[in-house]
């Protein structure tokens, strides 16, 4: 079996996804310069929060996450954030790899929240790889695992993505809430005359602050 080896070049925002987007520039290796007809890539990224600093203000906005800082040692630890797959076109020994990685701005979910929260710096990503590979055989074609031992880090910094959600959510952000929260504040904001959803909520707040 081939020994498949991924290194991650680079994380970009993606400017023209039909929704927010990341893309990460792999390279794949076998190891052997053999000829793979195709292949059907899936990863699993994580985030691993425990390998970096925080500020005092990201340590703030983090409180509701991990809980007073005091206990971090316990509570930061690794988390997913997303699964995601692409498929791998012929090629001999190695290639450059495109993959996908559809991204949400719902402060619900766990990623967006910690991402939402820093400041600047680096994002700690650890790629933990699988799939399929189809390879020249003796009756044609194989087909090969790529083992989940397969694994890849990458530090992407922060202004990567909020450079993907300023294109798509530009000076604004994106909260979910239940249907009868909203039939709530839209008859909060007729009845005092508001004009806009930032209005409104600012209104609400206004006592609170």
């Amino acid at each position: 079996m081939s020994e498949y080896r991924f290194t991650v070049l680079d994380v970009i925002a993606e400017p023209y996804a039909v929704a927010p987007q990341l893309t990460a520039k792999l390279r794949l290796d076998t190891g052997v310069g053999q000829r793979v007809h195709a292949a059907v890539l899936r990863c699993q990224i994580r985030i691993e929060p425990q390998l970096r600093r925080y500020e005092p203000a990201e340590q703030e906005g983090l409180r509701g996450q991990f809980g007073e800082p005091e206990r971090w040692a316990e509570t930061v630890r690794p988390f997913q954030w997303m699964q995601c797959s692409a498929t791998v076109p012929g090629f001999t020994g190695g290639t450059d790899v495109d993959l996908p990685m559809p991204c949400t701005y719902d402060l619900d979910v766990v990623g967006s929240r910690y991402l939402h929260a820093l400041a600047d710096g680096a994002v700690p990503l650890s790629f933990l790889f699988s799939g399929t590979v189809f390879t020249r055989g003796t009756s044609g074609f194989a087909v090969e695992q790529i083992p989940w031992s397969c694994e890849a880090r990458h530090r992407m910094p922060v202004t990567v993505w909020r450079e993907m959600m300023d294109t798509y959510y530009p000076n604004s952000g994106w909260v979910r809430a239940g249907s009868d929260v909203l039939t709530r504040l839209a008859g909060y904001r007729d009845e005092h005359g508001l004009t806009s959803w930032d209005e409104t909520f600012q209104k609400l707040l206004g006592p609170a602050s």
